[in-house]
C-alpha cells in the first residue's frame, strides 16, 4: 500500500472509505457505493491530503491509504485469460450453415 503515486498511473481501489468526494470545482460527498472494491482508474493530479483520481463513474478525491499502484504483473496475475489467445473455429459456408440446396 504505497501512497505515493504519479500522474497517469494506474490504481485499484483495495478498501471503500466511509463516503467519497468528488474531484469538481465544487466539490461533492458521495455514499461510498459510487465506487466499487478493485475499480481501477487513473491518477489525474495530487490534491492536499488526497489524489484525484478518474473512475468509471467520476473523478473523486481518494487517500492513498484506499489505493493500490496497478503493475503489468498484477493484472496478469489475476486476470490469466487477459493474455490468453482464442483461435476461432472455422466458418462453414452459409449455404451449409443454412442447409440450402445447391443452386443449377
Amino acid at each position: 500500500m504505497t501512497s505515493e503515486f504519479s500522474v497517469g498511473d494506474r490504481v485499484r481501489v483495495i478498501a471503500l472509505p466511509a463516503y467519497v468526494k468528488t474531484a469538481e470545482p465544487m466539490p461533492m460527498l458521495r455514499p461510498p457505493s459510487v465506487i466499487r472494491l478493485g475499480e481501477e482508474g487513473t491518477v489525474l493530479a495530487r490534491q492536499p491530503g488526497s489524489w484525484s483520481v478518474r473512475l468509471e463513474t467520476g473523478a473523486y478525491l481518494l487517500d492513498g491509504q484506499f489505493l493500490e499502484l496497478v503493475t503489468a504483473s498484477t493484472t496478469d496475475e489475476e486476470d490469466p485469460e487477459a493474455t490468453s489467445t482464442v483461435q476461432a473455429e472455422p466458418q462453414a459456408d452459409a449455404s451449409e450453415a443454412l442447409k440450402l440446396p445447391p443452386q443449377e
